[in-house]
């Protein structure tokens, strides 16, 4: 699946072409081999235009060719805006003629079947076989606002052409991309690109993202996506975006499993597609975003080109309401409102003395009356009060000229005097009045939670670039993993090679010799089927809890056998595991899944109802860094259940961190075989942990050990 990446370089002809054809041309306008002539010549498209359609000599003017190979120069990219019964024998010609790339418009390919997926083989094979990159097929195109190149049919440029900017759109959705692009616009966003990748037979989002990572204009890169196809490939392209420090967001949609791999182990069924996506974003310092609406805010913020690595928020306003609002939402997102220094809300006072300075600062109407009021107060919050975020409420205040005017001159010098902070103006009016605040690098926002929620966003996002650090090697103190199937046993002894021990026990083959083993270890047992065939054991009756005495230990073995083999008549079983009882500590489950996208991702949460019930889970890709495994240990909402919360003993935290970091990086050794690895429960004491039940499964193993359960 992992194909050679080429270079980010291949994509320029693409996407910053100087001669472009578009095959299947039009004189009608409104048609779509007609509107992509119409944009880039009623904005100026800097470079040459050729179209191709053999039934026209001119077409909106320009001189037209029957053929690609008539034109007589270098093709930068093709516009393919032709039949799905023709378009692979266009895409040959456009490959004999030294095309660089093409956009293909065209659908009818893998999204129409079985039928539709050869054609799209076909058309991959082109590429590959000529090196010429291809973006779609059944795409709706995409534009560069820079050089005024409009590789597209969507109507949005219809009634209104992209600002120039520094956010960079990527879409495998073209209508929601096109979407996305007018709520933008309308915004006042500008921007540098928008590609829409369609069905991906060559170009993908991960490439776009790498590109507009190595492009010198584009800032931010906002990211709308369905799903992706080489996990690998998007990782890399994260990871350039960050070494780069441009923060992307994205809006990662299907939050739910799709089903695709069988439940074998909890930590299978737990890790669902939608978590292992989030812990890649959250490696690369990538903001998700649950809506529309929130990708525009939360790029439009990072556009100012300001991005607090701290959280605490002051919120000035007119309104009291509005600062109870905006103080919820603030509790909600996390960021912390401390009130302001004691002196300064007495000083304050004197000024407006039924002025509430604390936090919300609010400075009431009042101000309306004399608007320097408005500056002492916001200097002295930046000043005094040491906010790496400021929001000012002035709710519909830019409806008035004057009033813009006004509060421009009041504002302006306190954002010269403190540039490295975030200043944001909550408030209403007209376009042209917020253009006015604007270009005071001061970012407006009409609504105060979503403000808010942005600011958040952005905080977190200043704070991830801030913080992240490369992750340090951990060595691998057991480096093989055994072929075949491995069981409970043989995977407890590979964990104590890494660190985690096991409680005392005993594998017995006979009812003697559990009882023999329940004598030496002295308490309650817990009696266990250890079989490669038998992964959830309980579930057949393989498990016996609390046992003592030499009988009731005799009929649990009995028991316990007689269940496996009426279950699963053709389980291969290795014996019945004697262990002591443990109920010290607090139980928690620790697992890897080797996503197939993505490579080992890491599970550690709660054991038993906080797992499955309350999913109280945190994720994160592997390798990891015992600082990482304790960030992990310390994201769950039960931390407090670990760290000794009400008087309870805390437990070896340093311990389970390490313990963490180790499977972590022994998954990733073997991470060409390894499919899953599961501990649980896991019981973390107060000095040091032990693995009461253990899953390593590995490809080598007989699918039937999944196809029994």
């Amino acid at each position: 699946m992992n194909k050679p990446r080429a270079p980010v370089a291949s994509l320029e002809p693409l996407l910053n072409p100087r001669t472009v054809a578009i095959i299947g041309a039009s004189q009608d306008e409104s048609r779509i081999g007609g509107m992509p002539i119409r944009y880039m010549q009623h904005y100026a498209y800097s470079g040459e235009i050729f179209p191709i359609n053999p039934k026209h000599r001119k077409i909106q003017g320009l001189n037209a060719y029957a053929r690609i190979g008539d034109i007589g120069k270098q093709i930068d990219v093709a516009i393919m805006a032709v039949p799905a019964k023709i378009a692979i024998e266009i895409a040959e010609e456009c490959a004999a003629a030294g095309v660089k790339s093409i956009c293909a418009f065209t659908s009818g390919f893998a999204e129409m079947g079985e039928h539709g997926k050869d054609k799209q083989n076909r058309l991959r094979a082109i590429s590959e076989n000529y090196g010429m990159r291809i973006l779609g097929p059944n795409c709706l195109g995409y534009f560069n606002t820079n050089s005024r190149y409009y590789a597209t049919f969507s109507t949005s440029i219809l009634h209104g052409e992209p600002q120039i900017g520094n956010i960079g759109l990527v879409s495998q959705s073209g209508a929601f991309g096109s979407h996305c692009f007018v709520l933008g616009r309308e915004r006042g966003l500008g921007f540098t690109y928008m590609i829409t990748t369609g069905n991906e037979v060559d170009v993908d989002v991960a490439d776009c993202i790498a590109y507009l990572a190595q492009h010198h204009e584009t800032k931010v890169i906002a990211v709308y996506m369905e799903g992706c196809q080489d996990g690998e490939r998007l990782k890399a392209a994260l990871g350039m975006a960050f070494e780069a420090s441009k923060p992307v967001v994205i809006q990662k949609v299907g939050r739910t499993d799709l089903g695709a791999k069988a439940a074998l182990s909890h930590t299978a069924s737990l890790a669902g597609v939608d978590e292992v996506y989030d812990a890649v974003f959250a490696e690369f310092n990538v903001h998700r975003v649950n809506t529309a609406a929130e990708l525009i805010d939360v790029a439009y913020l990072l556009s100012f080109g300001t991005w607090p690595a701290g959280n605490k928020l002051a919120v000035a306003t007119i309104s009291g309401g509005a600062g109870v609002l905006m103080a919820d939402a603030a509790a909600d997102a996390g960021l912390n409102m401390p009130k302001m220094p004691k002196v300064t809300q007495e000083r304050l006072k004197k000024i407006i003395p039924f002025a509430g300075p604390q936090n919300p600062v609010d400075f009431t109407a009042q101000v309306y009356n004399e608007f320097p009021t408005i500056t002492k107060y916001v200097r002295a919050i930046f000043e005094e009060g040491g906010y790496d975020s400021v929001i000012a409420f002035f709710s519909s205040l830019l409806y008035s000229d004057l009033l813009t005017a006004k509060i421009i001159e009041a504002l302006l010098p306190v954002r010269r005097e403190f540039p490295d902070r975030l200043f944001i103006l909550c408030a209403m009016g007209p376009a042209k009045n917020r253009r006015k605040i604007e270009e005071c690098n001061i970012p407006v926002l009409e609504d105060p939670t979503s403000a808010v929620n942005a600011i958040a966003a952005v905080s977190a996002i200043g704070k991830g670039f801030v913080s992240k650090k490369t992750k340090s090697a951990i060595k691998v103190i057991a480096t093989t993993l055994p072929k075949g199937r491995i069981n409970e046993v043989a995977a407890k002894l590979i964990f104590e090679q890494l660190g985690i021990g096991s409680p005392k026990e005993v594998l017995v083959n006979t009812k003697a010799g559990a009882i023999s083993a329940a004598r030496d270890i002295d308490k309650p047992v817990a009696l266990k089927i250890v079989s490669t065939d038998i992964l959830h054991k309980s579930d057949i009756g393989g498990v016996e809890l609390g046992v003592s005495g030499a009988e009731m230990v005799g009929d649990a073995f009995e028991k316990i056998m007689d269940n496996s083999k009426a279950a699963v008549p053709k389980a291969t079983i290795d014996g019945v595991l004697i262990s002591e009882m443990v109920d010290e500590g607090v139980e928690t489950i620790l697992g890897i899944q080797n996503d197939p996208l993505f490579g080992p991702v890491v599970m550690f949460g709660l054991g038993g109802l906080f797992a499955e019930a309350i999913g109280d889970i945190a994720f994160k890709l592997a390798p990891l860094d015992e600082a990482t495994a304790m960030e992990m240990v310390k994201k769950i909402r039960g931390f407090q259940v670990l760290s000794g919360a009400r008087g309870t003993t805390p437990v070896d935290l340093q311990a389970l961190a390490k313990a963490i970091a180790k499977l972590s990086n022994y998954a990733y050794a073997h991470k060409d075989v390894l499919q899953t690895i599961e501990i649980n429960p896991l019981r973390v004491l107060k000095k040091g942990l032990l693995a009461l039940d253990a899953v390593i499964i590995s490809r080598h193993a007989n699918k039937a050990s999944s196809s029994q359960q």
